[in-house]
């Protein structure tokens, strides 16, 4: 099945060649663990894929060598990793199929689990609820001032909150792909991570370094709150673990330092495609994955 994907357009794609040969950030992979050794499957969207972190080893999903997968597997050792993850990925892509960034189709990521995978990891869900479009979305309300919640009485209008409303509908949607996983593969351990915070986990957020509104940062804040929520109350009803990415990427949110953060901004300023995860981020992932593994 060939759709349009969430994350493509013209501008991000001509960036390609610039972001890859920009500064690689230096950080340290996570040390030696546990993690199950065989077959290791990462399945996922743009957070998982790493798009514009150097070296860019998939243009088609602008997927990176330097993701959390591969830092995982790196650490494992003897793990035969299959990464199959894609910017721009929903969980139709994983289950049914899609294309890539360049307009290739591609199978469906499903079907890289085979019953011999002794691991499977899952982080899906953000372009479910339309991560891309709340993001342009609410940046665009607030461009000219920082005051009110222009984001909040856009999606809240009517008195029903659309996004929540979304993510209550994405539930199931990843509930089937977390059974088929189960059933391509018995033995695997399954793991589903949440997602990094992208603003502060308090206050008002760095308007009009991250331009969105005053006001708009809670409720986007609870909003990611909600959808992590989802994923780990799904994970726990289909045998499967989940990792919290969230908690530890506090305080490496897009309003700190390019040092320090782990989620880039409107305007990166380390290799990463705006509002994803950097180098520092996937490493941060890999490392929290590897804790939940042990």
């Amino acid at each position: 099945m060939t759709r349009p994907r969430p994350f493509r357009t013209a501008a991000r794609m001509a960036a390609l060649a610039t972001a890859v040969a920009g500064t690689v950030l230096a950080v340290t992979p996570p040390a030696s663990a546990a993690v199950p050794t065989g077959r290791y499957v990462a399945l996922g969207d743009s957070y998982t894929a790493g798009p514009l972190i150097p070296t860019q080893v998939d243009l088609n999903c602008l997927r990176s060598n330097r993701n959390y997968p591969s830092l995982v597997a790196a650490s494992a050792g003897s793990a035969a990793l299959a990464d199959v993850s894609c910017s721009g990925a929903t969980t139709a892509d994983i289950l049914v199929g899609g294309s890539g960034e360049l307009g290739i189709p591609l199978p469906p990521q499903l079907s890289a689990v085979t019953a011999d995978t002794t691991l499977v990891t899952v982080e899906i869900g953000g372009n479910d609820i339309g991560f891309s479009g709340i993001i342009s979305d609410c940046a665009q309300a607030s461009l000219k001032s920082p005051l009110g919640s222009p984001c909040k009485n856009t999606y809240t209008a009517g008195g029903t909150d659309q996004l929540r409303a979304r993510i209550d509908a994405t539930a199931p949607k990843v509930a089937s792909v977390l059974r088929s996983v189960r059933a391509a593969a018995p033995g695997a351990r399954i793991v589903v991570l949440g997602y990094p915070a992208i603003l502060p986990d308090s206050g008002y957020g760095c308007w009009p370094v991250v331009p969105i509104a005053y006001q708009d940062v809670p409720y986007l804040r609870g909003v990611a709150k909600a959808l992590n929520t989802m994923l780990a109350n799904t994970a726990a009803a289909n045998d499967a673990t989940y990792a919290d990415v969230y908690t530890p990427s506090i305080g490496h949110d897009t309003c700190k330092s390019s040092s320090t953060r782990w989620v880039e901004g409107l305007v990166p300023e380390n290799s990463a495609a705006p509002f994803h995860p950097n180098a520092r981020g996937e490493a941060g992932m890999a490392t929290a994955l590897l804790a939940t593994l042990n």
